[in-house]
């Protein structure tokens, strides 16, 4: 009795032919999710944050700490060293100009100041017997000067006697030659007296101008000695309040000793530190402002220190118009420093999507709000509260700016 075979459903060629469809089809439905807009991701509208993009104002800036000095600090320095022996004032007192703050004493100094009196006086004694002594030697040879003189007017008056007498053959030629040697010899005496009075003349007023001189260099530095024991009493350079007065009765100054410092008090200054990238933009003129009990100052950069310590550099600011009242010497402020000019620009407020974005694309919110989807922009200079944008987005426009940080690579966001 022949057994009936059953016929197999699904032969091996089948099941290749089945297999070969569904992955046409899964292929198929792969490409229609990627051309359709890829992963959606559902989001609660409440979570996020959704801003307008808008055309306004804008002005590149950078928010910085700025801390408020005195406009003019002059240190305290000790010209001298000794020890304190008196205090005339206390810490934060206000001085005028030339008021005594301390006094140091510096006994090697006060007798250097001595010895120095007593070299003054003796060179100025020196200096007087010296001039004495000139004097009466200038005195001497004027009086052999005047002999001189005397001598060459008789022996002129005889020479011109006997010259005459003998021409009339009145006398000998004898004594007409020997009147006539002696008044030649009378006017050498009167050239050589006149060269040697001269001379005399010249070197004494030499020796005077020495002696002035010398006795000025001593003089002078006498003056120098007596400054320096002057110095010995610390004084206020300028009007202002004493600061940081270190210095007790008793202690020992070095020279050079930083004692403390006096504030100029009639005006403030700001000191800014700012990160070194944005030294190459930073210059005198610009501007700044910061917001104190709900009103706006101004503020201009006055000086550039381009010494960079720990990446950051500093500058000085000056009040521009108001100053705020109740300001106060180590206050700290929050600045806003103004890197560019005004200008009208699409702006989008800053948020945390720009850590994901690197500000290269954006979820943009549909007409309807109920979705958001991936839009490629470009963004420009920015300052505390918004970008600049470039191109990608219209005035208008809403855009989701809070962060991206769970969204992965989804494409599309659904809005409830």
């Amino acid at each position: 009795m022949d057994i009936p075979i059953k016929k197999k459903q699904f032969s091996k060629s089948r099941l290749l032919l089945i297999g070969g469809v569904i992955a046409i089809l899964a292929l198929i439905v792969f490409v229609i999710i990627s051309t359709s807009g890829g992963s959606k991701l559902n989001v609660e509208k409440e979570r996020i944050s959704i801003n307008t993009i808008t055309n306004d104002v804008f002005q590149e800036n950078i928010p910085v700490n700025g801390i408020v000095l005195p406009i003019t600090t002059i240190y305290l320095d000790a010209l001298e060293g000794g020890r304190v022996e008196e205090k005339f004032v206390e810490d934060g007192a206000i001085l005028k100009k030339g008021e005594p703050i301390l006094r140091l004493s510096n006994t090697d100094l006060e007798l250097s100041l001595v010895n120095q009196e007593t070299s003054v006086y003796n060179l100025l004694t020196q200096m007087q017997i010296s001039q004495n002594a000139a004097r009466q030697n200038t005195i001497n040879r004027q009086n052999q000067f005047t002999d001189v003189e005397n001598s060459l007017i008789e022996a002129k008056r005889v020479y011109d006697l006997n010259k005459r007498l003998y021409e009339k053959g009145a006398i000998g030629r004898q004594d007409f030659e020997s009147s006539k040697n002696n008044y030649d010899y009378q006017k050498e005496r009167m050239n050589l007296a006149e060269q040697v009075l001269s001379e005399d003349s010249i070197s004494s007023k030499l020796e005077v101008r020495q002696a002035r001189d010398s006795y000025a260099r001593t003089q002078s530095a006498l003056e120098l000695m007596r400054k320096k024991v002057g110095d010995l009493v610390v004084r206020a350079p300028i009007d202002g309040q004493l600061t940081s007065l270190d210095a007790e009765i008793g202690q020992s100054i070095t020279k050079g000793t930083r004692l403390g410092q006096v504030d100029v008090t009639s005006g403030y200054k700001v000191r800014v530190d700012i990160d070194e990238h944005y030294i190459s933009r930073i210059y005198n003129g610009q501007t700044g402002t910061f917001k104190l009990n709900n009103k706006t100052y101004t503020l201009v950069i006055k000086k550039v220190f381009t010494q960079v310590t720990n990446g950051r550099f500093q500058v000085d600011m000056k009040f521009e118009g108001d100053v705020p009242e109740g300001i106060r010497r180590g206050q700290n402020l929050q600045i806003r420093v103004a890197l560019s000019a005004e200008k009208q620009a699409l702006l989008v407020p800053k948020g945390g999507f720009f850590q994901k974005t690197g500000g290269n694309w954006i979820f943009k919110v549909s007409e309807d709000g109920s979705n958001a989807y991936k839009v490629n922009i470009r963004l420009g200079s920015q300052n505390t509260e918004y970008y600049e944008v470039i191109e990608g987005l219209n005035a208008g426009d809403k855009v989701i700016t809070s962060s991206y940080d769970s969204y992965g690579d989804t494409e599309e966001l659904i809005l409830k």
